[in-house]
């Protein structure tokens, strides 16, 4: 590697980063991030903090987990890479395959298809939902419904479902046949309800009246995040998800789980899906399926779809869809030791046991500064909504956000601004001293903004 001087001198001069302007960027370079160690990370500076984003709600492990190294090295060294498109296949993906449809057995998944990431695994679901149909004989069917403020990656279906127009307005025009619906956010909402089992019941009557608006018989499938992430960590009451899964299920419509953040422990279950105790027809995964180690994503396929699909005896059925690294060995071997790890860390329970903890804090934080307008958590996934008029909710500016993130980092804490929220999604593997030099961070920052 060039010598930190060249880094810093170059640094976003060659290279646009993801979820930024480039002529920011370039102005105001971002910070050069050296080395990882557990549950911290170091800068170009020299500068060692703890990750309270879990590189991006996805390091569930930390920075040194071994047996994850060593799989991919072990794999590296045996067979870097080989296609897994019709003819081949590798030892890795077959057992990865098969440990995940064991693993996410009581979501009712039997069936894995591999790509390179969340949105890979998001655009896969949206493609075969439109395909199952056609292989049912019901061709109208090409519709998708998600929520506000929900968040499905960047390709151009995912884009098109996202209910955020920052990931949107850029691109349009996007896939036609995608509609939207009220998230159930408690702190903004059009009912203006604030009770969260009656906001959940208002957001499941306007799915059954948009299903209804389009023609049960137009709408291909719901796509939602069971606790909706890059939004600002919105948890929906414990009913809504059960209520989404039964009026899909009265209609006819199939149910996607968006379970790129939520999958692998991060809410305090295994799974968003096992959380709220509903069984989604497909489920999309991906960032802890590696915890970061290895770029890999998997669209799983409940019984439905996959025997409908399977059954087919005509070019319908042609999976007519993947990418080159679809089941790449090197990350399914990483995929394969990230997964048994976290089962023997069972991580799951860590985040049940500091989640309360990081909420307890943040709810003082709260208290403490007027700035903060909100908070929300679940597992260890959690966000406070920054306002400049906490009585008309007014969205604090970037600036403002810039100076609250900028303080937490200088008080030895990495945080991550999303619009006016700031997201924290540490790694499962952190612990109870931990959540306090994360309250203690971010109340720095808060007290810098203030």
């Amino acid at each position: 590697m060039r010598d930190s001087k060249f880094l810093t001198e170059q640094n976003a001069k060659s290279i646009w980063h993801p979820m930024a302007h480039p002529g920011e960027m370039r102005s105001h370079p971002p910070r050069v991030i050296m080395k990882g160690e557990g549950v911290t990370i170091t800068d170009i500076e020299g500068r060692t903090v703890l990750d309270a984003v879990g590189g991006l709600w996805n390091v569930n492990l930390g920075y040194s987990c071994e047996p994850i190294k060593k799989a991919i090295a072990g794999q590296l060294a045996l067979l870097p890479y080989y296609s897994g498109f019709r003819g081949t296949s590798t030892g890795p993906a077959i057992e990865l395959s098969d440990e995940l449809c064991r693993f996410f057995e009581p979501e009712g998944m039997i069936r894995a298809f591999f790509s390179s990431g969340g949105s890979d695994s998001v655009e896969t679901a949206l493609r075969l939902a439109r395909q199952y149909w056609k292989v049912r004989g019901q061709l109208d069917r090409t519709k998708f419904i998600a929520l506000r403020k929900g968040y499905h990656g960047t390709h151009f279906g995912g884009a098109s479902v996202n209910g955020n127009p920052t990931f949107r307005r850029n691109y349009e025009p996007l896939l036609p046949g995608c509609y939207h619906i009220a998230a159930p956010y408690t702190y903004r909402n059009p009912f203006g309800e604030t009770n969260p089992r009656r906001l959940a019941e208002l957001c499941a009557a306007a799915l059954e009246d948009e299903i209804a608006f389009q023609g049960p018989d137009t709408v291909a499938a719901f796509i939602m995040e069971p606790v909706l992430g890059a939004g600002g960590v919105i948890v929906p009451h414990e009913s809504f998800m059960p209520m989404v899964r039964a009026i899909c299920d009265k209609h006819d419509v199939l149910l996607i789980a968006d379970e790129v953040i939520t999958a692998f422990g991060r809410t305090g279950a295994w799974c968003g899906s096992r959380l709220w105790n509903v069984t989604p027809d497909m489920m999309c995964i991906a960032k802890a399926i590696t915890c970061g180690y290895f770029p890999l994503g998997a669209t799983l396929l409940g019984k439905k779809v996959a025997t409908a699909i399977e059954g087919n005896k005509d070019a319908f059925g042609v999976l007519g869809h993947g990418y080159t690294y679809s089941g790449h060995p090197v990350g399914c071997a990483a995929g394969i030791a990230a997964l048994a790890e976290t089962q023997r860390l069972k991580v799951n329970e860590n985040a049940a046991a500091r989640g309360p903890e990081l909420m307890a804090a943040l709810e003082e934080l709260k208290a403490r500064h007027a700035l903060v307008g909100d908070v929300r958590a679940k597992g260890l996934m959690a966000a406070l909504e920054i306002v400049s008029d906490p009585d008309a909710k007014t969205a604090a500016d970037k600036e403002t956000m810039s100076r609250i993130a900028d303080g937490a980092y200088a008080a030895g804490v990495m945080v991550r601004i999303s619009g006016c929220n700031i997201v924290l999604s540490p790694p499962l593997v952190i612990t109870a001293s931990d959540v306090t030099r994360i309250a203690e961070a971010v109340d720095a920052g808060l007290r810098a903004a203030g």
